[in-house]
């Protein structure tokens, strides 16, 4: 026999053998099939309505157990904030591991991105009834950066945008923010030149990473985009849609500005205007989405490094970032590495810059995998510094997924 009883509580029972388990059964099984639920349109119009009020009764009664669940998990939180006494309420390798568990988990057919965005905003929920946190970043508001902001703090802390590059590194270096997050390397475009150049300089170590997905966006207060003649972006966003836009907007004139943000509040003031930039933009300047995702280069990323006080510990799929010196004769930079592949030590990453001495010499930017209390990584670092003219470690942190 056939228990047609639901699971939820409060959920009604339903009679064995009547049309609306019939109708609850082929939707579910057509819907695991991949097959649209209007496949079910060959019921009664009146049992498959009753059948979506069963199941809408069923989310109704999880809904409730989940607001339950979160309370619970919320007075968890705040027993640990008050044991902490102090202490720092982000810690990056901790949040890493739930988000991480919350992946791997049954998830039915969610995603593993759908359940980890939830899972942030959950714990940016309950970090926040800790303390509120600070965190600087490149504005203006509606820009790539403040999107690394939400995509990994949440939404429940105070996101503080500032003009300059140097001005984020002051505001956490001062303590006016807790943070900063800093674009550092593009995909398609290289290293962010002036980031790493105050990362030399900066008190503050890396405790955190985020990729970004660069996508572009045509946004515009206009209808349609037939009368568009004008479309303002950053340059290198104008440069990075120029294929879709020869396509679609071929007669529009390109202009470059300061920032995608800057591009959207034109496109807000002025009309026969389009802008393109991320959705938040959108969002903030009250412009509707024409176009989703026009980039030329698909797999185009924004690679952004946190900032704080504190370091981080070990998470279990870590990154260690560093700079070093190397000695001006042959064969130096071989000879200074050798240390990480005598040690079995990964390195993802190596980028040159200038050492502004005025006599050729370069700092190397590296990237390696593993935290720098793991044994491998530790002796490696250790025979780098014995041997580097400059060297200095910037931080581990758990590596972006």
């Amino acid at each position: 026999m056939t228990d047609s009883r639901s699971d939820a509580p409060g959920a009604p029972a339903l009679p064995e053998g009547s049309k609306l388990v019939e109708a609850n059964t082929l939707v579910a099984a057509r819907a695991s099939d991949g097959v649209h639920l209007g496949a079910a349109a060959a019921l009664d119009p009146a049992d498959v309505t009753a059948a979506i009020g069963s199941h809408r009764q069923r989310i109704d009664a999880v809904d409730r157990e989940i607001v339950r669940l979160l309370g619970e998990r919320a007075a968890a939180a705040q027993a640990i904030g008050a044991l902490k006494g102090g202490a720092p309420v982000y810690r990056p390798e901790r949040e890493a591991q739930v988000l991480a568990a919350a992946e791997a988990g049954e998830r039915g057919a969610l995603a593993p991105e759908a359940v980890r965005r939830v899972f942030v905003e959950i714990i940016s929920a309950c970090r926040g009834l800790e303390r509120a946190t600070r965190i600087a970043y490149l504005g203006p508001r509606g820009t790539f950066s403040e999107m690394a902001v939400g995509q990994h703090f949440g939404m429940s802390v105070d996101a503080v945008p500032y003009a300059s590059m140097d001005e984020v590194f002051r505001a956490a270096e001062s303590g006016d923010t807790d943070f900063a997050v800093v674009p550092v390397e593009n995909s398609t475009e290289g290293a962010v030149g002036r980031s790493l150049d105050l990362m030399l300089q900066t008190t503050r170590g890396v405790c955190g990473e985020v990729i970004v997905r660069v996508h572009q966006n045509l946004m515009t207060r206009e209808a349609s985009l037939e009368g568009i003649r004008k479309v303002y972006s950053h340059a290198q966003s104008l440069a990075q849609c120029h294929g879709w836009l020869s396509r679609h907007l071929p007669a529009a004139e390109r202009i470059a500005v300061s920032s995608n943000a800057e591009a959207a509040r034109m496109a807000s003031i002025e009309g026969d205007t389009a802008a393109i930039g991320p959705a938040i933009a959108a969002s903030h300047y009250g412009l509707r989405l024409h176009a989703l995702n026009i980039e030329d280069e698909t797999r185009n990323l924004t690679r952004f490094l946190v900032l704080g006080a504190h370091d981080a510990g070990p998470s279990g799929r870590d990154r260690t970032s560093l700079v070093l010196s190397a000695r001006n004769q042959p064969g130096a930079v071989h000879e200074l590495l050798s240390p990480l592949a005598e040690e079995g030590v990964s390195m993802s990453r190596i980028e040159s810059r200038p050492a502004r001495t005025g006599t050729w010499e370069y700092f190397f930017f590296i990237d390696i995998e593993g935290h720098r209390t793991d044994p491998p990584v530790a002796r490696a670092l250790a025979r780098l510094a014995a041997s580097a003219p400059f060297m200095k470690v910037f931080g581990s942190y758990p590596a972006a997924p």
